[in-house]
């Protein structure tokens, strides 16, 4: 295959290694800055410029966007989605996981264990956002810091809020966390390509440092994860939208607590402490997924005017419940069911002989006014309409007199 790594740091070690990993496989790979492309919306078809020039065709691209041209490289990346080539991390992917409310909204959707986490804006709302996360010590982290920057222990209630008082002054967003005392100084980072953990180190901070980043000075180890750990990592790379991830998790004492999912994750630090080819795997994943190229299933489905995609609740009380989805009725109101989502469990494409359960979530395609009409209308308590009042408008008080 012709793949293009988009980065801007060609000597950087993870950027070597992938480029040397597709070399060793036979197969042609450059890097291009991402910054030197131009978006080209002029013709009949998408297209992108490179230096000014026509850029040849590609079979995969491999995104490494920096944080600082997220908006910039995701937007590169979109263009490549729309010339159909294929990208293991897709546009929509990175933008989520790189907005760490952002991402937690969707893991937290999904039923992902986290550390308890709040988000305000208000001074008011400060001293029972922490409290509601157990209190202090508390964490507190900038919506878009990278290796731990922009992450910060605060020791006591009023420091906490002395901390975030003078950051939304300098107009930034930030996360309050609760500290999981019993994973003090270190983490678990899990990579991810497609449907699996290739390798996994955990991250051990320095004296009293309570953050294990390798940037600030943290020791690493290999480890082998157990299935729970696992499960965790490959379902959040998964809800993230992303094939090729760092996953970064809390030993809690409950399980697996995810912090964050990195998109561009660093191969050095795992490499060097497993000794595995993690830079081959991520080739040889894209390698074999070049043939079948994933769309934006949303977008493509709902071209056709009265189609589109919408995702249905089988409420408590519905009259599907014990139906298989044959006897449903669906498919005869020309609607199809793609996903069944049950609890953590997803059924892709699944059978008409699959029985409905209450709280079965169904993600469909098909006519949009009957998926409508299946949704239950809410309880709304109706309000009486009053008579207008003789004077609709009152009159202006005049003027005190001085």
């Amino acid at each position: 295959m012709k793949l293009a790594i988009l980065s801007r740091a060609p000597q950087a070690y993870s950027t070597q290694r992938l480029r040397a990993a597709a070399q060793q496989r036979g197969h042609q790979v450059k890097v291009l800055n991402t910054l030197r492309f131009g978006i080209d919306l002029s013709g009949a078809e998408p297209d992108l410029q490179y230096r000014g020039r026509p850029l040849s065709d590609y079979d995969a691209i491999l995104p490494r966007i920096g944080n600082s041209i997220t908006y910039f490289g995701t937007a590169v990346v979109r263009q490549f989605e729309q010339m159909d080539v294929y990208t293991p991390n897709t546009a929509n992917g990175i933008t989520n996981a790189r907005d760490k409310l952002r991402a937690n909204q969707i893991l937290s959707r999904h039923n992902i264990a986290l550390p308890a986490t709040t988000f305000v804006r208000n001074r008011a709302d400060l001293r029972p956002a922490i409290e509601s996360v157990g209190g202090a010590p508390v964490v507190i982290k900038l919506l878009e810091g990278t290796q731990g920057i922009g992450v910060i222990l605060a020791p006591t209630i009023k420091v906490a809020e002395a901390i975030i008082e003078t950051l939304h002054s300098t107009k930034q967003n930030v996360l309050i966390q609760k500290f999981i005392a019993e994973s003090r100084g270190r983490d678990i980072r899990a990579l991810v390509v497609g449907d699996r953990v290739v390798a996994a180190m955990r991250r051990v901070a320095s004296g009293d440092e309570f953050r294990s980043n390798v940037h600030r000075g943290g020791s690493v180890e290999p480890v082998e994860l157990t299935p729970e750990y696992e499960q965790a990592a490959v379902r959040s790379a998964q809800i993230m939208g992303l094939k090729v991830a760092g996953v970064d998790m809390l030993e809690g004492n409950e399980g697996p607590l995810v912090m964050e999912v990195n998109s561009s994750p660093g191969l050095q630090g795992i490499e060097t402490a497993t000794k595995l080819d993690v830079a081959g795997a991520i080739i040889d994943y894209i390698g074999n997924q070049v043939a079948f190229p994933e769309i934006d299933v949303r977008q493509r489905l709902t071209v056709s005017t009265g189609y589109g995609v919408a995702e249905l609740l089988v409420h408590g009380d519905a009259d599907l419940i014990g139906k298989s989805l044959g006897e449903s009725g669906l498919w005869e109101r020309d609607i199809t069911v793609l996903t069944l989502h049950r609890g953590t469990t997803v059924i892709p494409n699944p059978r008409k002989g699959v029985v409905l359960e209450a709280e079965d979530r169904l993600l469909c395609f098909g006519k949009l006014e009957e998926m409508r009409s299946m949704i239950p209308e809410r309880r709304r308590r109706r309000q009486k309409v009053r008579r207008l009042p003789k004077e609709p408008i009152p009159a202006p008080q005049e003027a005190a007199a001085s």
